[in-house]
């Protein structure tokens, strides 16, 4: 009966996320492409989670991979490259950057490996900014002005793109099911909580963590494919340190190292994030702040879901604890 429950999960939400463009509620382009977006930060966080949750690494840098598939796919497109020839060597730049980096990165550990990949990442957010032969655009910018399939252009056709982005998260989830059942998965949850251990075995951490580094950079970069897709162009905010904040928030609110977590705390975040900012506007004080709003769902969540929201059935223990605490 378990088992079953396990497999009927998420088959049970593919079959919501698939009826949703065909509901009269959820069939509107600027819907669909808000949850479009949901969909590739769910994809993107729990990629990340395959670092964080998964393997005990905390990167400040991750948003760099991300960039790298966004302006990579923008800036090829723009020079005539067909769409799927600039989307396959954007990942393969993702996957290739991710692997030298990490190669450095992860020659030390703790707070030092978080430093080293928040100092990649700021220097790729300077390259983006500075402009290196036009090729950024700089503060302004990318368009994807041609190249771009006519199926995935117009208004009409949001709903590709809504399609695009859920099967992007389809093959995040499917990669990182078979990466942590497989023997590699088993060793990477052993690097997690006693890399030590680990070498005792007789087994390299070192060569594990790359490899999950490697891997969860090249997902960023497919996420950044789609990304520049679904809102049309390129822009600075997607290299910036602030994003890999903001993937660090959705794990820890989704529930980090758990199979579903992080890509519901990525589709709530995001949810939140474009929702609040149009309801802010008209509250007083310090609620006209979005992130002010999302400080505070945030604070709460953490408190009465310390697992995340994966972990709903801890609302049982703490809601009793608290009640007979404040009596």
């Amino acid at each position: 009966m378990k088992r079953f429950m396990k497999l009927l999960l998420p088959l049970g939400l593919m079959a919501v996320f698939v009826s949703l463009p065909f509901g009269s509620a959820f069939n509107s382009p600027g819907t669909l492409n808000l949850l479009a977006l949901c969909l590739v930060f769910a994809g993107l966080a729990a990629g990340y989670d395959l670092l964080f949750g998964r393997t005990g690494l905390l990167s400040f840098g991750h948003a760099l991979y991300f960039a790298l598939g966004v302006y990579v796919t923008a800036i090829l497109m723009r020079q005539g490259i067909p769409l799927a020839l600039a989307a396959v060597i954007a990942v393969l730049c993702g996957v290739v950057v991710a692997a030298a980096l990490g190669a450095i990165a992860l020659r030390v550990d703790g707070i030092a490996f978080s430093m080293v990949t928040l100092a990649f990442a700021q220097v790729g957010a300077i390259l983006v900014a500075r402009d290196p032969g036009g090729l950024t655009g700089g503060e302004e910018g990318l368009a994807l002005s041609k190249g771009v399939p006519d199926f995935l252009t117009g208004v009409a056709n949001t709903v590709n793109l809504y399609w695009l982005a859920l099967a992007y998260v389809v093959i995040v989830l499917a990669v990182l099911a078979r990466v942590v059942s497989s023997p590699a998965g088993r060793v990477l949850a052993g690097v997690r909580d006693d890399a030590r251990r680990v070498g005792v075995l007789g087994l390299n951490p070192y060569s594990f963590k790359l490899t999950a580094f490697t891997l969860s950079g090249g997902l960023a970069a497919m996420g950044g494919v789609v990304y520049v897709l679904i809102v049309g162009g390129a822009s600075t905010h997607v290299a910036s340190s602030e994003l890999t904040l903001m993937l660090l928030v959705m794990v820890v609110l989704g529930g980090p190292g758990t199979k579903y977590g992080p890509a519901i705390g990525g589709a709530l975040f995001t949810f939140l994030d474009y929702q609040l900012t149009g309801v802010a506007d008209s509250l007083p004080g310090p609620l006209s702040q979005p992130l002010f709003i999302l400080g505070t769902v945030f604070i709460l969540a953490v408190y009465f879901f310390p697992g995340g929201l994966a972990h709903v059935t801890a609302l049982k223990n703490v809601l009793p604890r608290y009640f007979r605490r404040v009596s």
